[in-house]
């Protein structure tokens, strides 16, 4: 983040507990304005707690919470931040227009209707009604709701989920032509890809912490840049994991998989052990790289 640049989002030292669960457990954080960031965890991870503090939907029991400089509730009631939560039913009775013109005139700042209803891709949906659209549909009139404060940070809680994939292209399309105005967009996923595809950069929360932050090429390298398999052959599997660059190997049949910092290295001594047979190189993906941070025995603290 430039010198001087307020952040849109900072957590410092913030914790949450529900009776003996820490859910959330002293994490600092930054996000610069204009950034598109995923939040990635396995369930109960700690991303929906993180949210409702972010969202001031909930209170930390330590350490602060703030959004452009402020308390969440008062940026929340500015119009600074529009949401998008994953539980939500329709209004009956009601066209999308309607809507989200009675969600704009709550704000001191809206975005005009035709505008959000354009962003959101769903302008031809205006005179429908809520309670008559699509799964899809309805995905992205909640779009629509969320930018209609004229936000300049988003938060979309798996904002894709249960969609097809053409609903989800979508989707992500409109999200795009928001981020590209300079707002900050803040998302929680279970779709790797689509952190991969759309974030500028990943966290990775477990066990209430953010065990990583960066790009997805960062968290693959991270997580052992490379996947080299070879057939053993019966040959010896001791040893796997001392040659050059292997961080972690493993043994499935007769073959194994080397998890690797420096493919060539490995490749080469692996020639040199004249165990090449059946051999194939490729990245690590994203997948590979969650699973590989989450599965960590966390450090003592």
């Amino acid at each position: 983040m430039t010198q001087g640049t307020e952040a849109a989002v900072a957590f410092r030292g913030t914790v949450k507990t529900f009776g003996a669960v820490r859910a959330v457990d002293g994490i600092d954080l930054d996000i610069a304005p204009g950034e598109t960031v995923a939040l990635l965890g396995r369930n109960g991870a700690g991303k929906s707690t993180t949210i409702s503090l972010l969202l001031g939907l909930n209170e930390p029991d330590a350490g602060t919470v703030r959004l452009f400089g402020v308390a969440p509730s008062d940026a929340v009631r500015a119009g600074r931040v529009g949401a998008m939560l994953q539980e939500a039913r329709a209004v009956p009775r009601i066209t999308v227009r309607e809507l989200v013109a009675f969600v704009a005139g709550r704000y001191p700042a809206p975005l005009p209707v035709t505008e959000a209803l354009e962003l959101a891709g769903i302008t031809e949906l205006a005179g429908r009604r809520v309670d008559r659209l699509s799964g899809g549909q309805t995905q992205r009139v909640r779009f629509a709701v969320a930018l209609a404060g004229n936000p300049a940070l988003i938060v979309l809680d798996e904002p894709t989920a249960a969609l097809d994939v053409a609903a989800r292209h979508a989707f992500w399309a409109s999200m795009r032509g928001y981020a590209r105005r300079g707002h900050t967009v803040l998302f929680s996923t279970h779709h790797l890809e689509e952190a991969d595809a759309f974030a500028d950069r990943i966290l990775v929360v477990d066990r209430g912490r953010i065990i990583a932050d960066g790009t997805g090429e960062q968290l693959r390298r991270a997580a052992g840049g490379s996947l080299v398999a070879v057939d053993l052959a019966g040959r010896d599997r001791e040893g796997l994991s001392l040659l050059p660059g292997v961080r972690s190997a493993e043994v499935r049949g007769g073959r194994a998989l080397l998890r690797t910092d420096d493919s060539d290295a490995t490749v080469i001594a692996l020639a040199e052990l004249g165990a090449i047979r059946g051999l194939e190189v490729a990245p690590a993906s994203l997948d590979d790289a969650f699973l590989a941070l989450t599965s960590r025995v966390p450090e003592a603290v």
